[in-house]
């Protein structure tokens, strides 16, 4: 309020405000993995570094919406820089399974190239094969073609479904090191996997717990075959833990590292045309997934991502580029249901693991005296498919008899069929009023998804077994996985925020049209969103 004051006394004196209507030089566009609007609105009184200025200097959208039923990393990333919805971008899940795949693993990963012999959901060449749209970069590089993309993620996903078809570099990592695709390593990916390897040939010590988290500090162990409790960690490492690496503060400061230094190897922002950094962040996701959201380890992972997105402007900030920051995330989350229930929420549980669609399908196919898997599914919610060696007419039986056994279990909410799914209309209107059905239709793409679609109730976490390392995850219909933020900043915008609802697949024309790159109408889903605090209009400018 007090910067907007300031802008409007110098408007009133004669003296301009710092214009933001040319294109900026550099678009730097940030994914924060699993960063819920809860956890933003949590923490936004502790911000003092990267998160304060955007949520405090600049364009906030508090009630963002990936809006589709499938709030996993692929899906939820797709839409990010296409402007559209899974079931325009064909990425309706992390993986899904073709039944007519020659291949004998039917299982398909949503950034894998499946036509490379031997590939399979683990073993697999990364590829933007599956993606069916263009996103920002590959609009930006049809209009001048001097346009630079690089990116840097935590996630081949992640770099995959934001980068698009074409960058110019595309880096992620690869487990103990960023990869990428071919030709000579930049020496910034040099530089930082140097530093890496240092960094885990060395135990890590316990990290300060700020004064803020220790309320949170709080040790519990989930239920399902857990072997050490979580809530009071500080992220100690043995050397050579890469996983415990991955899964703590330092993966989004490398990863951060490694964006800063490719701007300045490839000069993004110094050319005649406007470039495009992208940034996948990962760590708020693998801390969530192996911690909970509501621990001392969540609480540690944040204040370090406010601090490391602080130090990375800084960094920007002295080249005197004039860029433009959106920060978003794929996708929500939500804590472990066992300190849920401490928390009051008294229907927090696990899933049944007789909802897998392993063990479903042994169930049906007792039943009705049938041979083989019957259903095909990568858990116990989710896109789900009848075994397509069976007649017809068996087919039938099995997808009747699985509507009705998945819808009267007590866990379910809803169970659709793909005639239900296809005959629905597309979602209208904003994404917090969608019906249930309206957000499966969003995730619909044809020849991909399933022969029918299983909703868990709220508060239903669908890890059964946490001997893996893995306490809570996302991917439900519901807003704690739906809503994220989005955040615009640029040096000289007037900040304001906006609670209404809006979508992720926003985010490519409110850019785009920035930029003056036009989008054909009737392509995306998404609409542009006005970052200009007045009368008029950053929508407009095209």
């Amino acid at each position: 309020m007090i910067k907007r004051l300031a802008a409007l006394a110098l408007l009133s004196a004669g003296i301009a405000a710092p214009a933001v209507s040319a294109p900026p030089k550099l678009i730097v566009a940030i994914s924060v993995d699993q960063f819920s609007a809860d956890i933003f609105q949590q923490y936004r009184k502790d911000y003092d570094g990267g998160l304060r200025r955007l949520s405090e200097d600049g364009v906030v959208f508090p009630a963002g919406y990936q809006g589709h039923a499938a709030t996993e990393t692929c899906p939820g990333h797709s839409t990010i820089l296409t402007g559209s919805r899974p079931s325009r971008t064909g990425i309706i899940a992390n993986n899904w399974f073709d039944l007519s795949a020659p291949r004998e693993d039917k299982n398909i990963y949503c950034s894998e190239d499946p036509r490379v012999p031997g590939s399979n959901h683990d073993t697999y060449t990364v590829s933007s094969y599956h993606l069916r749209v263009p996103a920002l970069g590959d609009h930006m590089k049809r209009v001048d073609p001097r346009s630079r993309v690089a990116v840097a993620a935590g996630k081949d996903r992640a770099a995959i479904m934001m980068g698009g078809y074409a960058p110019d570099q595309r880096w992620w990592w690869g487990g103990k090191a960023f990869v990428g695709h071919g030709g000579a390593e930049p020496a910034p990916v040099t530089a930082v996997n140097r530093g890496i390897a240092k960094d885990l040939a060395a135990p890590r010590a316990a990290r300060d717990l700020p004064r803020s988290c220790g309320s949170q500090s709080r040790a519990i162990l989930a239920a399902g075959g857990a072997t050490r409790p979580v809530g009071e960690g500080r992220f100690v490492r043995d050397a050579g833990d890469s996983r415990g690496f991955r899964a703590s503060p330092d993966l989004d400061r490398v990863t951060l590292d490694l964006a800063a230094g490719l701007r300045r190897d490839m000069r993004l922002g110094e050319g005649d045309a406007t470039d495009l950094l992208i940034v996948g962040l990962s760590a708020t996701d693998y801390v969530g997934h192996t911690y909970g959201t509501e621990g001392s380890e969540m609480c540690i992972q944040i204040h370090a991502l406010d601090r490391a997105l602080g130090e990375f402007f800084r960094t920007l900030d002295s080249t005197g580029i004039d860029y433009v920051v959106m920060l978003t995330a794929d996708h929500g989350g939500h804590d472990l249901p066992e300190r849920n229930r401490q928390h009051g929420i008294g229907d927090a549980v696990r899933v049944d693991p007789a909802l897998s669609a392993t063990e479903m399908g042994k169930t049906l196919g007792r039943r009705l005296k049938l041979a083989g898997p019957v259903l095909f599914g990568d858990g116990p919610f989710g896109d789900i498919y009848v075994d397509r060696t069976l007649t017809a007419a068996q087919r039938g039986r099995v997808l009747a008899d699985a509507v009705k056994t998945y819808r009267a279990h007590p866990q379910v909410e809803a169970v659709f069929t793909r005639d239900q799914v296809v005959a629905a209309p597309a979602p209208q209107g904003a994404p917090d009023h969608w019906s249930l059905l309206e957000r499966v239709k969003a995730s619909y793409f044809p020849g991909r998804s399933g022969d029918l679609v299983v909703l868990l109730k709220p508060r239903v976490t669908p890890i059964a077994k946490t001997e893996g390392g893995y306490v809570s995850t996302h991917g439900s219909p519901w807003d704690y996985d739906r809503k994220v933020p989005i955040l615009f900043w640029r040096k000289g915008m007037v900040p304001f925020e906006q609670p209404l609802a809006v979508e992720t697949a926003d985010i490519l024309p409110t850019l785009t049209a920035l930029i003056n790159v036009p989008i054909l109408p009737g392509t995306i889903d998404g609409r542009c969103l006005d970052l200009d605090e007045g009368e008029a209009s950053s929508c407009a400018r095209n």
